[in-house]
């Protein structure tokens, strides 16, 4: 056998065909998850920049009023996602992942579109808000596609020695979309003037990601299909369906529903909703609450691999029961604290704990769910209860927060998250290891 310089070629071999294993996973993986940090970037550009574009719909009433308009809105775009997960579930599993996440990326191009385009309330009377409502309805749809195909086929890409290190980066992408949404509500403060913002600034974010959208879409297209669906290809039995969903795998659907209800109303609580606590119930000016929520969306999107990775060493659902139920208990002194204070610094300490504790669920919960089902019906299994408890529970949130706050009874709203975070620790505690049954099969 020949030996270069005391390694043999056969050893020399493997390393480059794992090399080039490794190269090809991180392929997937980012060609996967483009489309989610374009599609939640045009998602969050709504939530980010409704404070500037509040009164361009609903000119009556205080700013509270009209938030809570545009948080309705947030919210019906959110009654989507269910119709969407369905459409693209069935879609991704009968078709294909990869051309799933492209036909959805292509929707959301097209919703943002929309948003860009619509004049005002001053232009057009009611028809402003209706035809916003009809264009955010269409990113639910894509949105609602978007997260069961990017989980399914992240998860089946990832390999299964690190498989929740590989499949933290669906959730990265995710906060990515939102971090890059405030990065550009950051650059726009710093060159208009709020008035400008209010008067036509507000609809840059959603040319650009309209733009970005059409980039994506052929870098989706050129993606290698993963070898699960491949394995699967052409097999008719069990076919994917909702009612088959509901008929074969009924506790899998439950738990997931209960895992995202927490996982999902923690999430719009410290992240969307969090920009207009700040102004709206604490003590900071809207760029200084922009700057401190872009600040603390870095450090939670830098701890989901690390996450992933240890979630990988000591058990994913242990970690999912330990971030939800130090959530529950820490929720209501937060967010008083977030409140009272008027240090940036300590805000930013306080957000930051409440997201190193989400992280615990949102770092490993794709892949968490993803194992729970058959290949066949696995994209539909993932989306369809994630979608339907956002629906209940993330497109809520704001909508939630700002009516408890109307009534003067804010601190409601924290006992309802921290209720809710305790039911999906316990349910993450006591739902057992997915990884046991083995059902994505390897590369």
């Amino acid at each position: 056998m020949e030996i270069v310089r005391g390694v043999s070629m056969a050893e020399l071999s493997v390393r480059s065909e794992t090399r080039s294993a490794t190269l090809a996973r991180l392929k997937a993986i980012l060609g996967g998850s483009a489309g989610n940090l374009v599609e939640w970037y045009d998602w969050f550009a709504y939530a980010s920049f409704s404070l500037y574009f509040a009164k361009v719909f609903f000119p009556q009433g205080d700013q509270t009023a009209q938030l809570l308009q545009t948080a309705a809105i947030f919210a019906v775009g959110f009654l989507a996602r269910p119709v969407g997960a369905w459409i693209f579930g069935l879609y991704a599993d009968r078709v294909g992942r990869k051309t799933a996440l492209a036909a959805s990326v292509a929707l959301m191009c097209f919703g943002s579109l929309i948003v860009a385009a619509v004049p005002g309330y001053d232009r057009i009377g009611v028809w402003a808000p209706v035809i916003l409502t009809l264009a955010r309805i269409l990113q639910g749809l894509s949105v609602g596609g978007e997260y069961g195909a990017s989980a399914t086929y992240m998860s089946e890409v990832a390999g299964s020695r690190r498989r929740g290190f590989w499949a933290s980066f669906q959730f990265v992408t995710i906060i990515g979309g939102q971090l890059a949404a405030l990065g550009v509500l950051m650059v726009l403060q710093a060159l208009l003037s709020p008035a400008e913002l209010t008067a036509w600034g507000w609809r840059i974010p959603f040319v650009i990601g309209a733009a970005l959208a059409v980039v994506v879409f052929f870098i989706q297209v050129g993606l290698k299909e993963s070898a699960a669906f491949e394995a699967n290809r052409g097999n008719p039995l069990p076919r994917s369906s909702a009612l088959g969903l509901l008929a074969r795998h009924p506790r899998e659907t439950l738990i997931i529903f209960v895992l995202t209800s927490g996982g999902s109303l923690g999430f719009y609580c410290y992240t969307t909703y969090m920009q207009k606590y700040l102004t709206n119930s604490g003590h900071f000016s809207k760029g200084a609450a922009t700057t401190l929520s872009a600040c603390s969306l870095v450090v939670y999107l830098l701890l989901h691999p690390l996450l992933g990775w240890i979630g990988d060493l000591i058990g994913r659902t242990r970690l999912m029961a330990i971030g939800f139920a130090l959530g529950a208990l820490s929720v209501w002194p937060i967010m008083t604290a977030l409140s009272d204070t008027r240090s940036a610094p300590a805000a930013l300490a306080l957000v930051c704990a409440a997201l190193l504790f989400l992280a615990g669920y949102t770092s490993v919960n794709a892949v968490v769910k993803a194992e729970l089902f058959p290949t066949p019906m696995r994209a539909l299994g993932v989306a369809l209860p994630y979608a339907l408890a956002n629906t209940v529970f993330g497109g809520t949130a704001e909508y939630v927060a700002l009516a408890f706050k109307q009534a003067g009874r804010e601190s409601g709203f924290f006992i309802y998250v921290a209720v809710i975070m305790a039911v999906s620790a316990l349910t993450a505690f006591f739902m057992g290891d997915p990884r046991r049954l083995g059902l994505i099969e390897d590369e």
